[in-house]
């Protein structure tokens, strides 16, 4: 049995999500949150592991360290040890700060199409240096976004990492530098995924079957 925690990205509307998986899944004008994992969340209780998938507080009033706070407690009011943090997209940035906050709670990182960041750089950051263009919708950026992230790298590589690359992503500009990384540092494994930046939408089977895998040896 392994204990998963799963961390969403952005908080996506229904509208956006019912479009990718054709269908209307959930009622149109509100929000995913950690709904977005249900798909996984279920079939990982079916196998008897224990796993979580929070909303993250509100972007717009709380900061990157509010949500690192947020998984931080999580972990701990459920005593949860091995853990196989998982984050999609910001939650990269999220899965980082708690790995850097309790290394010794967890047993595997897994980004998902995600921010993967170095010191002293925020999401913001990361969109800048891949090319995209940000700025003109930066006063309605969260602050969670802009927040830039401060960390102990030796500790990030001293865990076992696994990246999942989503090819058909519409930030793979930026998830090819965050290859790159990967194939410089310390404990990583590579995989990827033929499908959007939300495969929990598009490809969850697959998803699913991954994460099971991840959790065997624990």
């Amino acid at each position: 049995m392994a204990d998963y925690v799963l961390v969403h990205g952005g908080n996506m509307p229904t509208d956006a999500w019912n479009k990718l998986v054709k269908k209307e899944e959930y009622p149109p004008g509100g929000y995913m949150g950690g709904k977005i994992w249900d798909k996984a969340i279920l079939e990982l209780k079916s196998k008897n592991h224990r796993a979580f998938a929070p909303t993250l507080l509100d972007a717009e009033k709380n900061n990157l360290s509010d949500h690192v706070k947020q998984i931080c407690n999580l972990i701990k009011e459920n005593r949860l040890k091995d853990v196989i943090l998982v984050g999609s997209s910001y939650g990269g940035m999220i899965i980082t700060g708690v790995a850097d906050k309790m290394p010794d709670k967890i047993g595997l990182l897994v980004y998902l199409d995600a921010a993967l960041p170095d010191p002293g750089q925020s999401l913001f950051d990361l969109l800048i240096a891949a090319n995209y263009d940000p700025k003109p919708s930066f006063e309605a950026f969260p602050k969670a976004y802009i927040e830039k992230i401060y960390f102990d790298p030796q500790k990030i590589d001293a865990l076992p990492k696994i990246y999942i690359q989503c090819t058909e992503s519409s930030f793979v500009s930026m998830t090819n530098i965050d290859k790159q990384k990967v194939f410089k540092g310390k404990n990583w494994q590579f995989f990827e995924l033929p499908t959007s930046h939300i495969p929990q939408a598009t490809m969850p089977e697959k998803l699913i079957e991954l994460l099971l895998n991840f959790g065997m040896n624990f």
